[in-house]
């Protein structure tokens, strides 16, 4: 949940709360793409998709930081399934677009299913359903150490001592595409996924994702910050954000006393994460740290990298991904956490709506 309830939107339908992305080398000349969305699904939200919603994975090919490929999931009205009270089933379509139809639900089909099922057509695979939660963070270690950041104004690396995963033991859904790679490109592209609302009027964009935590840290200072982000395209980030990511940056590194030259250092990584896409070497083995992003494998602890380029020190949250919770095939999720094993979590709050 490295974008969690980013926009008011967001709160009001987690179905359309982008949480993360993921980008890694499927089987042999294969690429997987998967987002996840409805944070807490199955305690706090259930396992519904919007029938309004247009959830696109999108891929700059040429380095302009604009979309030439489109990968767009549309879900059907849902029904009750029937083996469960709670569990429901939707029927979706799967299409890949380029030129004029990226834009709307355009595009050709490349598959039909039902979430919860695994489907398999002409090289493609897609599942659609709930997931175990692959995303660690000790949530209120970073809201201390933002708060003494920017209201002690100073580096508060002790906030993460107490080493608490607030997400253990939850679940979400996740889409996940696994397509031939000609379908995608060649070389390296660059990632980013967005939710939209699409039904009898023209698509809104109600959220964006492109590199982990980029509103939940770097852009922190303000919703209107959050709010225009979610709402733009990588285009405009360099215009729009580079120099508040900049300034960020530049006050952690002076707070940690570690770096000579503050503003140089933040305008550095603000060029490294503006555009905010996920960059990936197609056929390669993907990887996200410190040194380098190319794709995002599950698993990686993505709050340790960021939390570490803000500051150019070294910090550890102390929390991990649950590893053991990923399989080695499609569609790389593994089981979900039964009730039995979620005993005792606490359904998470939803925020207030405005």
């Amino acid at each position: 949940m490295s974008h969690h309830f980013d926009t008011k939107l967001a709160k009001d339908e987690p179905s359309i709360n982008v949480c993360d992305f993921y980008l890694f080398r499927g089987v042999p000349g294969t690429t997987v793409m998967a987002m996840t969305v409805n944070p807490d699904v199955g305690l706090s939200v259930p396992d519904i998709l919007h029938t309004d919603g247009l959830y696109a994975f999108r891929f700059d090919l040429n380095g302009d930081a604009r979309e030439e490929v489109a990968f767009k999931f549309r879900f059907n009205e849902p029904r009750l399934a029937s083996n469960d009270e709670h569990a429901h089933v939707q029927k979706f379509t799967v299409r890949r677009a380029d030129g004029k139809s990226i834009r709307g639900d355009g595009g050709d089909l490349l598959l039909e299913g039902e979430t919860g099922k695994v489907h398999s057509e002409s090289g493609v695979r897609v599942f659609v359903g709930t997931t175990p939660e692959l995303f660690a963070a000790d949530a209120s270690a970073l809201h201390a150490f933002l708060h003494a950041f920017y209201q002690e104004h100073r580096y508060h690396a002790d906030a993460f001592l107490h080493r608490q995963d607030f997400f253990a033991r939850r679940n979400i859904m996740a889409l996940v595409l696994e397509v031939p790679n000609r379908l995608i490109g060649n070389g390296k592209i660059h990632g980013w996924v967005t939710t939209s609302l699409y039904g009898h009027a023209p698509e809104v964009q109600i959220q964006r994702w492109g590199l982990p935590l980029i509103t939940h840290i770097f852009l922190s200072a303000s919703d209107q910050l959050k709010d225009k982000f979610n709402t733009s395209s990588p285009s405009e980030d360099t215009a729009l954000f580079a120099q508040p990511i900049a300034a960020f940056i530049e006050k952690m590194s002076s707070y940690a006393g570690s770096v000579t030259d503050h503003s140089a250092y933040g305008k550095q990584i603000a060029a490294r994460l503006c555009p905010a896409m996920l960059p990936y070497e197609i056929g390669t083995q993907a990887a996200f740290d410190r040194a380098d992003f190319n794709g995002r494998p599950l698993g990686e602890d993505v709050m340790d990298v960021m939390l570490t380029l803000a500051g150019n020190k070294p910090l550890d949250d102390g929390v991990a991904p649950d590893r053991a919770r990923i399989r080695d095939d499609f569609p790389y999720f593994g089981e979900p956490y039964s009730k039995a094993e979620q005993a005792g979590v606490i359904p998470e709050p939803r925020p207030p709506k405005k």
